[in-house]
């Protein structure tokens, strides 16, 4: 296939052009276009060969979309309006605003592009914006496909499930045989991740008599969805996607005395052995609960025995049992490392960790979408 000129909206720090090199398709990112001058610093730093424009996307005119002549747009719209905390707004959102007008201007472009793949999170899905989205390409002739995918279906301990929408201007289906994911039909009721072929397996009496399922703020349910993922061997493991020790200043990542004193039994907590961590968000090491799991870096300790009796012991006794853990955030670098981001990636030094762990927050994992672009383009 010839060279495809490819235009990256919402680029962020870049997510969707290192998945297109990823997949292996040749393709050249005529533009990328982002307001967010934190990412765009980022995006420079890594692509500095690349247009990147720094503008709202209504900002720019038709005319200047024709110029760019792209035979595919890459775009992970702002997430908010279809989630829980952004209030489901939907449409109504103003920050749907650029996503309506891309689907107004498409129909005017010279020429339309071959291929469409738009990221976004669970709840687009059933959304209006969606609906939007799916008549507007049925009018323009594209087909579609909609799924929902999750890092471990390619092997990467963490849970970030995402609806996935691609479209291509054919009478052909979009290539399903041989995929190397394991995917949801985008319309599916489900908050989890994909069903594992492994069977729960169930507590043993020794573990329920010894109360294994309550050192956390933890279900039956709960301790079983882990174990089964963590015997998910198509998944690696998390110490595949570390830092070297010997890289890594662990005091500067330690998880605070006062978190762990106050938040100690609603960590998500992982060894280096796990095949499976929580989706990391642009809160992580900010706020504690959904926004990412924390590495458990003394194996000597196990994490039952510490949290058996927190709640019999004095304050003091409990941070030094807590301690024992050496209970840390993934660095920037592990966190990147799991969204399959490539060695090659990197952030420009001002740029501090609070800031890194947001952007990266808002990207996407690479892998994913690097498989489903090899899976819409290759048939």
């Amino acid at each position: 296939m010839e060279t495809l000129r490819v235009l990256e909206l919402y680029s962020g720090i870049g997510g969707m052009h290192y998945a297109l090199k990823k997949s292996g398709i040749s393709g050249q990112v005529v533009a990328a276009i982002d307001i967010n001058t934190t990412a765009n610093q980022i995006y420079r730093h890594n692509f500095p060969d690349t247009p990147l424009w720094n503008k709202t996307i209504e900002g720019i005119s038709l005319d200047e979309f024709n110029e760019l002549r792209f035979d595919m747009i890459l775009m992970s719209p702002p997430c908010q309006p279809f989630t829980r905390l952004g209030l489901q707004r939907d449409i109504a959102d103003p920050r749907t605003k650029s996503f309506l007008y891309i689907l107004n201007l498409l129909p005017r472009l010279s020429q339309l592009p071959r291929f469409i793949l738009l990221e976004n999170v669970k709840g687009f899905e059933s959304s209006s914006a969606r609906q939007c989205l799916v008549e507007k390409l049925l009018k323009c002739g594209y087909t579609f496909q909609e799924v929902m995918v999750s890092p471990t279906s390619v092997g990467i301990p963490n849970s970030r499930l995402r609806y996935f929408f691609m479209a291509k201007i054919s009478t052909e289906a979009i290539c399903s045989k041989d995929s190397q994911l394991s995917l949801l039909p985008a319309e599916t009721e489900s908050s989890q991740e994909p069903t594992l072929s492994i069977p729960l397996q169930p507590l043993t009496k020794e573990e329920e008599m010894e109360g294994h399922v309550h050192y956390k703020l933890e279900t039956t349910n709960d301790v079983l969805r882990k174990r089964t993922q963590n015997s998910d061997l198509s998944v690696r493991q998390i110490q595949d996607f570390l830092e070297p020790e010997e890289n890594v200043d662990i005091d500067r990542y330690l998880v605070p005395s006062k978190i762990l004193l106050r938040y100690a039994l609603i960590l998500d907590i992982v060894k280096p052995i796990c095949r499976r961590s929580i989706c990391f968000t642009k809160g992580y090491g900010r706020y504690v609960e959904g926004t990412g799991s924390v590495l458990q870096s003394c194996l000597e300790t196990e994490t039952e025995s510490v949290f058996k009796y927190l709640d019999q012991v004095s304050q003091e006794e409990k941070l030094q049992h807590l301690l024992r853990l050496k209970l840390r955030y993934f660095t920037p670098r592990e966190v990147a490392n799991i969204m399959g981001f490539p060695q090659s990636f990197s952030f420009p030094e001002q740029i501090p960790n609070k800031q890194r762990y947001r952007v990266l927050g808002n990207s996407l994992n690479v892998a994913v979408v690097a498989t489903l672009l090899h899976q819409l383009i290759k048939c």
